[in-house]
């Protein structure tokens, strides 16, 4: 195998590795904890059926993953740091993939749904360059959606300023709507491409 081949494989391992690790934070604040370990990634196993809303308040279900790759990541848009900066990064990484990129749709759904309306995410997801998609919906469906992909959140403080502890990790679901494999913020943008692009080459 060719130094250069060699090379890439090593780091998307780590990569791989970081991104295994970031599956056990959460976000409160600015202050990153440990919570439940995520036991299960197989396919199967994380993702499922799901019933939100979109930014125009329609409803949508799990078949939107359908035909595209999608990176799924869950926060709020209160977040004051992790949120904001894996945005980028996800924008960073279609940027990375070029012509690749076409075919990956950015998903973001919302674990503050009493904030967070559909108007809400529209007014928050305008200000990056990218199209994002954002998902809310009713506390229930928030839940539903959330257990689904084994994402933990809870509200943490009192009154309006409250914030959001929840998972940060970042799914990678195929154009058939099954889970592929996870990828985290730490990963940045050149890992995560290359760890999409091999997940694209299998189909």
């Amino acid at each position: 195998m060719p130094r250069r081949s060699i090379l890439i494989f090593a780091g998307a391992c780590i990569a791989i590795a970081a991104a295994l690790a970031v599956v056990t934070m959460v976000v409160a604040g600015r202050q990153p904890t440990t919570t439940g370990e995520i036991t299960s990634t197989g396919q199967g196993k994380i993702g499922g059926p799901f019933q939100l809303v979109n930014e125009e308040g329609q409803p949508v279900d799990q078949t939107m993953l359908n035909g595209k790759w999608s990176l799924v990541f869950f926060g709020f848009t209160y977040c004051p740091d992790y949120c904001p900066t894996t945005l980028a990064m996800l924008e960073a990484t279609k940027t990375e993939l070029g012509a690749q990129g076409e075919n990956l749709q950015l998903v973001f759904i919302s674990v503050d749904p009493e904030r967070d309306t559909p108007k809400a995410m529209k007014d928050y997801l305008s200000t990056y360059p990218m199209e994002v998609v954002g998902l809310t919906g009713t506390p229930e469906q928030v839940r539903a959606a959330a257990d689904a992909y084994r994402v933990s959140y809870s509200r943490n403080g009192e009154g309006e300023n409250y914030t959001v502890n929840h998972s940060l990790t970042i799914f990678l679901v195929g154009p058939d709507g099954r889970f592929r494999t996870i990828l985290g913020e730490a990963m940045g943008p050149k890992n995560s491409a290359e760890v999409i692009r091999r997940e694209m080459r299998r189909g």
